[in-house]
């Protein structure tokens, strides 16, 4: 054994060993704090890429969901107005049923061809106004409505658009037709029978483009959610592991502080050999 007044080799290792566990100790004070054992790319930088990159893809996935929201939003607002023109429709065909008996007088016509016009007039109504986000699936305006199905947008997914205007190939009847007279009335029967059948197909296709939609959005918000748990799998901290390595730390921490007083103390045994 050296002795020397120089060069203390025993407080040099204490010293190492003191710092290492320091470090390890601020690693895991950190990782309390934040609730992350890999919080930034210097604590692990592959992790750290993979977990940021799953990031990426969760982001893409919460634009994929708000896209499919707003597209449901517009198909539901054309489902409401197609149902909305379906009852109208059922009474148009009543009032017209109703014009079409010989025996009916002339004041009776003129109030159910009053009601007619004002049914009729009310379809035009509900399709000028079915309107979502600058989306109108029932005016012709769009022909279909688009949402993003992956998260780098490379797919998606398309809903058609249901013309239920007035005078269309949907709904037939006019928008000047009336039941003024017996046999205007005898004829809009068939029409609005017809455009009644029309409109209730349309709508079970826009039915369809929901449904897709929905299924869609139930199956990203799974995407993200797992996304989600495997990101915390690669960077979330365990607490309860934590809290037990902060302990032993601790413990090992005033340990290494009292080898390196011990070996502080090492020089002071020399003063005894010049006595």
């Amino acid at each position: 054994m050296s002795f020397s007044v120089n060069t203390n080799n025993g407080a040099a290792i204490a010293l190492q060993y003191l710092s290492a566990t320091q470090g390890q100790l601020n690693q895991t004070q950190s990782a309390i704090n934040s609730g992350f054992k890999v919080a930034n790319a210097r604590d692990d930088g592959a992790i750290y890429a993979i977990a940021q990159n799953q990031r990426g893809q969760v982001a893409g996935y919460q634009a994929v969901m708000s896209s499919i929201n707003n597209a449901t939003s517009a198909v539901d607002v054309a489902l409401s107005a197609g149902q909305s023109i379906s009852d109208l429709l059922i009474q148009m065909k009543q009032k017209a049923l109703s014009a079409a008996d010989s025996s009916l007088d002339t004041a009776s016509r003129q109030a159910l061809n009053a009601n007619f016009t004002a049914l009729r007039d009310q379809i035009t109504t509900i399709v000028k106004n079915a309107t979502f986000n600058g989306f109108n699936l029932v005016d012709g305006s769009t022909n279909n409505i688009t949402a993003l199905a992956s998260s780098d947008g490379s797919r998606r997914i398309t809903t058609s658009a249901q013309k239920l205007s007035l005078s269309g190939t949907i709904v037939t009847v006019k928008g000047t037709s009336t039941i003024s007279t017996q046999a205007k009335a005898s004829t809009l029967v068939a029409t609005i029978q017809s455009s009644l059948t029309n409109v209730n197909a349309a709508l079970a296709k826009l039915s369809a483009g929901a449904a897709k939609f929905s299924i869609q959005g139930t199956f990203a918000q799974k995407l993200s959610d797992t996304l989600t748990q495997g990101i915390g799998n690669l960077v979330d901290a365990n607490m309860a592991q934590e809290s037990a390595k902060l302990q032993a730390l601790q413990v090992r921490q005033q340990l290494g502080i009292q080898a390196l007083s011990i070996a502080n103390q090492a020089p002071q045994t020399v003063l005894s050999l010049f006595r």
